[in-house]
């Protein structure tokens, strides 16, 4: 048996190595380097030592088995997570298939009701190009009588493109400017007068009504014109604040060859002048045919009165004229050609009341030594005249006109070009308008466009505006005509054969007072059936003529119904 011990304390030498001594039954031996006894000793394990490495090895085992079974979840649960995840995706695909399929048959529907709509509409435009081609065929017809038309070989006509339309637009405009003959008074086409809200027009329908708000496609036709010209002036002008506003007021007429012509007046809203357009509706859009300014401020007008007595007239002119023209300070210039000596004196006093009262200079008396003739008159007024060109209004002391007249005489007559013969409003008797009344209103008041009270005189060519250089050139007035009427027709006539435009228009801003008429009986056969027509005209409307008429069967038969009488007219009622 060896006896190991380890002494490493009591050892000589520096060594860290263990020394051992091993003691057997014959010697005792000690070195240091490994004991033999010590090599055979680890080279055969003890029980206790086996029994240490099995259960670490089952130790070891059991951890392995434990971590085998760990990465089985782990691998069993990431599958099964990708499953879930995979089955999440078809889900979602299949949602996304669906929205796909709902959103294309939504599309197909749309582009299906879009392509119905669409051929709706080409069928529309189909039709309404079918509808212009044949309107533009009558339109190439009309022009046919004009030209020659453009035929082919067989004869027949060729369909007209677009260029043809716009050359008849340009030959329908160009008319405008033509002049033509105009024989006598019936072939003339008389304007028509508007407002911003009535219409005033000789020819009236069924209403018989000489003044009348437009309605149907009168209203559309006229609306759509003022709004077209509106557009026009704020696109080519400074005024670009200009509107409905500031329309003042127009004319226009319908040619039957041509189409609608219009002339219209805005007032400029930032300028004292006035804006002037002149429209034509050929059969077609509207078309700008000239705008220019006109500053009516500087416009002289020479207001030419031939007068013999009646001086109770002339003092009521006079009162007109003073707060028309003098109040509204109006530049004007007043030619009075007084026949006789009887009342002259009168008439002078009138005027340096005028003079003294407002300053005014301006005018003349012209006296003259003879009997009575109209057309001499105003012959002699135009001839006493010494300055330079002016614009004359030929009127008479019976005539009562507003500021907006004088307006429409000034923008209206153009020296050279156009001479205005407005158609005056005639006043019926009022002793008979007002019969009803207890009192006839004064004169003053009576002065209103109404079918009761007066009405256009149409035949009547006394009252108008002209230059005194275009009168001179037609040679004025045919001084052999005496008497009552025939001289202003006369005239009339003398202005539509010559290259002038005369322009015949129904004017709310100047009455003709009514006063009792007296044909004398030294008169023409012709001039007595005219004064006579006159007389009967100006008296009442047919309905109260007829109301007279009849006054003695309509109180009879009231006085039987045990009604009072219709107040009686014997026309001995003062005014």
């Amino acid at each position: 048996m060896c006896d190991i011990r380890y002494n490493s304390n009591n050892r000589d030498d520096d060594s860290s190595e263990p020394w051992w001594c091993c003691m057997t039954e014959d010697s005792c031996q000690c070195a240091i380097t490994t004991p033999p006894c010590h090599r055979r000793m680890m080279r055969t394990p003890t029980i206790r030592t086996c029994l240490k490495v099995g259960i670490f090895f089952c130790i070891a085992f059991l951890l392995f088995l434990a971590n085998l079974e760990s990465c089985t979840t782990s691998v069993n649960g990431g599958d099964i997570t990708k499953v879930a995840l995979r089955r999440q995706t078809q889900e979602v695909h299949t949602q996304t298939n669906s929205a796909d399929l709902q959103q294309q048959e939504d599309c197909m529907a749309s582009l299906s009701e879009q392509e119905e709509r669409h051929s709706a509409e080409v069928t529309a435009l189909r039709s309404q190009i079918n509808s212009l081609k044949l309107e533009l065929q009558k339109h190439t017809e009309k022009v046919e009588q004009l030209e020659e038309p453009n035929r082919s070989k067989d004869g027949k006509f060729q369909e007209a493109d677009q260029s043809d339309l716009v050359n008849f637009i340009q030959q329908q405009m160009a008319k405008i400017d033509v002049r033509r003959t105009v024989h006598d008074e019936y072939e003339v086409v008389p304007f028509m007068s508007l407002t911003s809200k009535l219409v005033y027009a000789v020819q009236t329908d069924l209403s018989r009504k000489p003044a009348e708000r437009p309605k149907g496609d009168k209203k559309e036709d006229l609306v759509e014109a003022v709004y077209f010209a509106i557009d026009v002036l704020k696109a080519q002008s400074s005024a670009k604040e200009l509107s409905i506003e500031h329309f003042v007021d127009g004319i226009f007429k319908n040619d039957r060859t041509i189409g609608t012509y219009y002339d219209f007046i805005f007032k400029d809203p930032n300028h004292n002048y006035y804006h002037k357009i002149e429209l034509l509706r050929p059969f077609s859009p509207l078309q700008k045919l000239r705008t220019h300014v006109v500053e009516t401020s500087r416009v002289l007008v020479n207001i030419i009165i031939p007068l013999s007595g009646r001086i109770d007239k002339f003092r009521t002119f006079i009162e007109r004229f003073q707060s028309v023209c003098l109040d509204n300070q109006i530049r004007v210039f007043l030619t009075v050609v007084y026949f006789g000596e009887e009342g002259l004196d009168e008439i002078k006093n009138l005027l340096k009341y005028l003079e003294d009262t407002y300053s005014f200079h301006e005018y003349r008396v012209v006296s003259l030594l003879e009997s009575f003739s109209r057309g001499r008159g105003l012959q002699e007024g135009v001839y006493s005249w010494d300055g330079p060109d002016v614009l004359m209004f030929f009127c008479d002391v019976d005539v009562a006109f507003n500021k907006e007249f004088i307006e429409h005489c000034r923008y209206h007559t153009v020296p050279g070009r156009t001479v205005y013969y407005p158609i005056v409003f005639s006043l019926y008797n009022p002793n008979i308008v007002y019969s009803s009344m207890e009192n006839t209103p004064p004169e003053n008041n009576q002065f209103h466009v109404h079918r009761d009270t007066g009405f256009w005189r149409d035949f009547g060519f006394g009252m108008t505006c002209q230059y005194r250089s275009d009168f001179l050139s037609i040679k004025g007035f045919d001084l052999d005509i005496h008497g009552w009427g025939g001289e202003d027709l006369h005239l009339y006539r003398k202005y539509l054969q010559s290259d002038l435009n005369v322009v015949r228009v129904t004017d709310p801003g100047i009455f003709h007072s009514y006063h009792p008429k007296e044909c004398n009986t030294d008169l023409t056969p012709e001039q007595y059936r005219m004064c006579i027509g006159s007389k009967a005209m100006t008296e009442a409307s047919h309905s109260q003529l007829g109301m007279l008429a009849f006054k003695d069967t309509i109180n009879m038969t009231l006085f039987k119904m045990g009604q009072p009488p219709r107040p009686g007219n014997e026309g001995h009622r003062k005014r």
